[in-house]
């Protein structure tokens, strides 16, 4: 039997963004450390030879797709917490509307760095990536939070992304996508604490 490759839609891409396709998929649903290199050629459609050409190795191809991976998320959120509030409050909470409908997909497996990082060994490139996309995590919260009027948005950040991280977690282990709603009930109280004189008690929106 032959094979399986990317569909059609994606056959037209240069083949890096086929390997990366192919590996967003893989990777993602089955595990850096359980998905071969071999695996990810078949399904892209390429040769060896090109992984290599356009990678070097299957740790830079993981790297490839761990930042690809982070990048949408990013661009995703930016774009739809702008696009559907205007109140900085509840700008903030969206955060977790938006993972709310994330933990929904049936794609979804969790976060990618803490499954990548559970077998990678202390100092590796995955624990680099994996600090960078929680650093932008703490940023952005940080960068909400004093949108919302918060007394001290960085202390407030801390405390949102440690339930953001959480929900995500939870709606991976627990099979319980309403974590985001219980995250972002927790939020709302937090939120309401560092901005006194300010209601936050806000529906869950979509």
């Amino acid at each position: 039997m032959p094979a399986k490759t990317i569909d059609s839609s994606a056959a037209g891409m240069p083949a890096r963004e086929r390997l990366l396709a192919a590996a967003e998929e893989l990777f993602y649903a089955e595990g850096v450390h359980t998905v071969g290199i071999d695996r990810v050629i078949e399904r892209a459609g390429v040769a060896k030879a090109t992984l290599y050409n356009c990678f070097g190795s299957k740790d830079e191809l993981v790297r490839a797709y761990l930042i690809r991976h982070n990048l949408a998320w990013r661009e995703r959120l930016t774009r739809e917490l702008a696009a559907r509030y205007a109140d900085p409050p509840e700008r903030l909470l969206g955060v977790y509307d938006l993972l709310g409908e994330r933990f929904q997909r049936p794609e979804f497996r969790g976060c990618a760095f803490a499954n990548a990082s559970a077998e990678a060994p202390p100092g590796s490139f995955i624990q680099d990536v994996s600090d960078e996309s929680r650093a932008w995590v703490v940023a952005t919260f940080t960068d909400l939070a004093r949108a919302a009027g918060a007394g001290d948005p960085p202390s407030l950040a801390r405390q949102l992304a440690m339930l953001y991280h959480a929900a995500t977690q939870s709606a991976q282990m627990d099979r319980d996508p309403g974590a985001a709603a219980t995250a972002r009930a927790a939020a709302t109280t937090l939120l309401d604490a560092a901005c006194p004189g300010a209601s936050h008690d806000r529906g869950v929106r979509g």
